[in-house]
Order: C-alpha cells, then structure tokens, then sequence
C-alpha cells in the first residue's frame, strides 16, 4: 500500500478560517445548501442514510471513533451521486424554456445512473458517455433507466471531450458534476445535493464533532461541498479534512504539490473507478485547496480485501454493509496512515481521534462485488 502525501496548512487560526467562510460565502452559500435539502427530503423515496459506528475497524486503527456513512441504500441507485445529477436535472426541468430537456453527462457510472434515474422522473432524454473500461454491468444500469449509451475510446477525460462535442452539436444540455471555465451553475447545484449527506450527519452525530474526515477526491465536487457544507454548520471548529484518492489518478494529490490545477493522465485504470479523475473541478478546487490539510494516494491492493471486511465485521456489535470499491478508500487510507508513524503525527490521529469516512457506494457493479465477494479478486 503506498503512502504519499502533501502536507498543505491546516486551519488553525482565526486568520485562516476567516479566509476560508469567505471563499465558502462566495462559491457555496448555504442558502444553496439549505434549499437542496429543503427539496430532497420531499422526495417520495427520501430516507437518511445510517451513520455506522466501525468498532471492529477502529479497533484495528487504534483509534477512539470510527463513523461511516453509509450511502449504498440511496434511493437505490446505490451510491451518494444520487443526491446530485438528479437534483441539477430537477432544478433544470422547473424552467419553463426547458420544455423539451435532453440532458447528457459523461461518467463511469454512479453519476450517470443519478443523471439517467433524474431523467426519467421528468421525461427528459438522456445521453450517457463512458469510456473504454466502465463495465457492462454499469453500463446496463443505466440504459435500464432509459439512457442511451455512448461508449468511447480512452479514460474518463475522453469520455467529457466527446459528451462535450454532443453536447455542442446537438443542443444538448450538459449535466457534469465537474466544473470548467464558463460552466459552473449547474455543478454547483449538483454539490448542493450532495451537500444533503452533512445535514444528515449533523443530526445523527449530535453534539459531537469528529476530529478528523477523510473524503474521496475524484474530480473533488463531493469533496468541495462537504467541506463547504460542514463549514457551514461548524465554522472554525472544522475538523481536519484529509483527502484519499487512487495513485493511478492522483489529480489533487499533483495539484496541491504545484499549487495549481494539474492535469493527470490516467494510463491504467483504477478499480476504484470513481476515484478515477485526470482533474480537479474548477469550483471544488479552491475549497479543496483551501479547506484540505492532507491528500494520501492508495494503490488497489488493500480495497478486495476491505470490502469483504465491510461485508463480515468480526465485532458482533458492527453490521455488515455492502460498500463498493470506493467506500473501501477511506478505510484504506486511515489504516495506511496509522500504519506510518510519521505520518500519523504530522496528521495528528492517534488514540484519541474521532474519524469520519464516506462509504460513497453499495454494489454497483454485480459482477465486480461477486468477485470480491468470493475471494476471486
């Protein structure tokens, strides 16, 4: 398992965190935040999602607390990016000058099906674009909720150049959980669904803050909003943020060493497919550069293993949840810390700690999870 890291500063004084609310204020109000969850829990399948006390894994960590959201159950799409795409094409569908809405999105699954699932409960039409490794369980996903599919050559990065030459084309309207110059509002809708996962924590942890999270990167839009959206509600009493993301895709891990947006080219694929981003969107990045005080990158090699955990706790105490390839990252990622003397300081997690992780999918690839599953992977 391999541990890079970059150490950028934390929020530790009142001149920092001044700077970071207002970079919140300005790109990610809570206004915005508030309205989408106002929204989403009126949702005929709305349902929180459990917050799960980890204690066999904790234990393992050595560490005082280990929650986990589980979002695998969400609106049974199985994973967090529900709460996005939908959302943006529920916002988009409510203007009027949108009476013949065709929507199209560039994924390697979980998105899409939020986008596809959005699609059909307005009777849009939709147009998914995926590369070359996104598999044909994902791909069936989707076309089950009426997409049509378009599968590319090369990797994620290839798949947003072609949707955005449909997109151009056609008149189609682009509905990206990643940000580019000129190309922000829907995005940020998308961040304000996800932002719905904060409320829910808010409630479920009561007074008790963790005093580390660790988010998935990707292209960083869940990343970005929770940070925006924790923000909101802790404000100076943010805990540390740390970042995990796939060595094979470590956009944020190169662009926070450089500074600056740093394109990856990704030449071998991820298992964690949704980890697998060449860049950081452009409204997440400077919430991410901001609000982030460390990113490890992990390898493949502990997520099989991890997932079977997931699934077979050995504390009687700890249910057994189905967590996706993904999900598996941030478990990952804290093991590997505590596995790393030095690093475990410089991050400050010891005994003590309360530590926070995403469990962003379920099985979303049948295939895939049997193989785990079985010990075949």
């Amino acid at each position: 398992m391999t541990t890079p890291y970059c150490y950028t500063q934390h929020l530790h004084n009142a001149q920092q965190s001044n700077a970071l609310g207002a970079m919140v204020d300005a790109l990610f109000s809570a206004g915005d935040c508030a309205t989408a969850y106002s929204k989403i829990c009126q949702w005929d399948a709305y349902q929180p999602t459990p917050l799960i006390s980890m204690t066999d894994i904790a234990a393992a960590a050595g560490i005082n607390k280990l929650y986990y959201k589980d979002e695998s159950s969400r609106f049974g799409l199985g994973s967090f990016k529900a709460l996005g795409g939908s959302y943006a094409i529920d916002c988009l569908s409510q203007d009027q000058s949108n009476h013949a809405l065709v929507v199209c999105t560039a994924t390697d699954g979980n998105h899409g099906r939020s986008v596809a699932w959005g699609a059909s409960l307005c009777g849009a039409k939709c147009h998914i674009f995926i590369h070359a490794n996104v598999s044909e369980g994902r791909a069936d996903a989707m076309a089950a909720l009426g997409a049509v599919i378009h599968r590319v050559e090369g990797n994620y990065d290839d798949a947003i150049a072609a949707c955005n030459e449909a997109s151009a084309q056609h008149g189609w309207q682009i509905v990206s959980d990643t940000s580019w110059e000129g190309y922000r509002d829907i995005p940020k809708m998308i961040m304000a669904g996800y932002s719905v996962m904060t409320f829910e924590m808010m409630e479920q942890l009561g007074d008790e803050i963790p005093s580390h999270v660790i988010l998935q990167a990707g292209c960083g839009a869940m990343a970005g909003a929770l940070i925006a959206s924790m923000w909101h509600h802790w404000g100076s009493r943010l805990p540390m943020i740390i970042m995990v993301e796939s060595d094979r895709s470590d956009c944020v891990y190169q662009s926070l060493k450089r500074d600056e947006i740093h394109l990856v080219n990704i030449v071998e694929e991820t298992m964690m497919a949704g980890l697998s981003c060449g860049e950081v969107s452009l409204l997440a990045w400077p919430l991410i550069q901001q609000g982030a005080s460390h990113v490890v990158t992990i390898d493949d090699g502990g997520v099989a293993p991890m997932v079977r955990w997931l699934a077979s706790p050995t504390d009687d105490n700890r249910p057994s949840v189905i967590g996706g390839e993904c999900s598996a990252s941030g478990l990952i990622a804290l093991l590997a810390i505590r596995q790393d003397a030095a690093l475990a300081h410089d991050i400050g997690i010891d005994s003590e700690s309360r530590v926070l992780v995403i469990g962003t999918e379920g099985n979303t690839d049948d295939e895939l999870y049997e193989k785990i599953i079985t010990g075949a992977l």
